[in-house]
């Protein structure tokens, strides 16, 4: 079975909007008080509540891959980390500096904070395991899970984002949208003309771009041309947070209310939006997040959070092959999860403007091409000669051979050693060479007899 096949055969679920069974009807008017009352079975129905916590905010509410847990900052210092299955909190702390902006790194086990002057990195437990001192006032971080890298930006400068890796965050409040995550700018578009950028979402294919301003206008852009499709009014305060679900839903969050609107929206231009929800007394919003996996949206607000259910929201197929996405994976599977990810992690040299860039094939240019040669080999001849000049400054290995050995050393130093024992030798060689050489002498005195033989006869003696 081929792979495509098999896909279509395992994805047995669909996400499912709500349809109104007449021409009188309209989503629109369903409210959650509605829903939760009449539509939603027990389960799904303990997502649609209010968190008031008026004394920290406002409060930035967000999730981990998986959607399991929730992080709640509130620009007072608190922080806390909430099991949306159980509605329990896992850990809850107080920091003194003012939170700017918290986000979860690669799991819910470890958050980065920015607070005060810099950044922090707490774990699972409220425990500080790390800070970046030369990351300071940082807000809009985002984490890229399949380059491990934290991104984050500056807030009203039209200067390059702090960059928490090698790349700039995705969400800058200026006049300009930085769309690329390279260090340069390759890209710049004027989205809102005098009005700046209180909020930027983009899909998960990475096509359209939603941009808020200033001017109470919410624009999609279609990123593989650059250009503007069509644009959205809003009502009662200026759009100051966007985000697109897994499905394509649009969500806006404009002063004290929040719009929805379906995944056509982002292609074409529709007439009314797919369901509203409105937070009297507690706007602007601060935060508007749809949790992955599920039909459900989190609201952080001056008041605290909020969480409702936005039905069709949510991917209902897991792909097992993604890491850190299974909400009920344990210890062992998380661990293995985190090895494999860091093993297949990403450079950052291939975050690039254009998706086919990677895998492509670059295009001929002659001078480009004989540059990249002479840098090359300039690039051998450097290390050639570094290699040479650490050779000839390396001291040669004294080599322990023949008269170098240490038992020769010792050899030749018992030699100079005189006692009883070597005096006893030396004279018992002495008369052995005497006597050698007596012998000797001896056997020369027997040749003498063969000395009147004839000629013939003395090679007998």
């Amino acid at each position: 079975m081929d792979a495509a096949d098999a896909e279509d055969v395992l994805r047995v679920h669909s996400a499912g909007l709500v349809e109104p069974e007449t021409d009188m009807e309209k989503t629109v008017q369903l409210t959650q008080e509605k829903l939760k009352r009449d539509f939603l079975e027990e389960g799904p129905a303990r997502n649609v509540y209010d968190l008031e916590l008026k004394e920290r905010g406002p409060y930035v509410m967000k999730y981990d891959r998986s959607g399991r847990v929730a992080l709640l900052a509130g620009r007072g210092g608190h922080l806390a980390v909430v099991d949306q299955h159980t509605l329990a909190p896992r850990t809850e702390f107080f920091v003194k500096d003012r939170v700017r902006d918290a986000c979860f790194l690669h799991d819910g086990s470890m958050m980065a904070v920015s607070q005060g002057e810099c950044v922090y990195v707490y774990d699972e437990h409220g425990t500080e395991i790390h800070r970046m001192d030369k990351h300071r006032r940082v807000g809009g971080m985002e984490f890229l899970p399949y380059h491990w890298l934290l991104d984050g930006s500056l807030r009203g400068h039209t200067s390059e984002p702090v960059q928490l890796g090698d790349s700039p965050g995705p969400h800058e409040r200026d006049r300009h949208a930085l769309v690329p995550l390279q260090q340069r700018i390759p890209r710049e578009v004027l989205c809102h003309k005098g009005s700046p950028i209180t909020s930027l979402a983009i899909d998960r294919a990475g096509r359209y771009m939603a941009t808020g301003g200033g001017d109470g206008k919410v624009k999609i852009f279609d990123l593989r041309t650059y250009k503007e499709l069509h644009s959205y009014r809003t009502y009662g305060g200026a759009p100051t947070a966007l985000d697109i679900s897994q499905t394509g839903i649009l969500g806006v969050g404009h002063g004290c209310h929040t719009t929805f609107w379906r995944p056509e929206a982002l292609k074409v231009r529709t007439r009314e939006p797919y369901m509203k929800h409105q937070l009297s007394g507690k706007g602007p919003l601060e935060s508007l997040r749809f949790r992955p996996f599920e039909d459900v949206c989190g609201i952080g607000h001056t008041g605290g959070v909020s969480s409702i259910v936005i039905p069709g929201s949510g991917e209902p197929n897991l792909d097992s092959m993604e890491h850190f996405t299974n909400p009920y994976a344990d210890v062992k599977q998380r661990r293995e999860a985190k090895v494999r990810s860091l093993l297949e992690k990403l450079s950052p040299e291939m975050i690039a403007m254009d998706p086919d860039s990677v895998g492509g094939i670059e295009e001929s240019n002659l001078i480009q091409r004989q540059q990249r040669l002479r840098d090359v080999a300039e690039e051998a001849d450097a290390r050639k000669a570094a290699e040479k000049e650490a050779d000839k400054n390396k001291k040669e290995k004294k080599r322990m051979r023949g008269r170098s050995k240490i038992a020769k050393k010792l050899g030749r130093k018992q030699k100079n050693i005189v006692d009883e024992n070597v005096i006893k030798l030396k004279e018992l060689r002495e008369k052995e060479r005497a006597e050698k050489a007596r012998e000797r002498n001896a056997n020369d005195g027997d040749d003498d007899d063969g000395e009147d033989a004839p000629t013939a006869l003395k090679r007998f003696f």
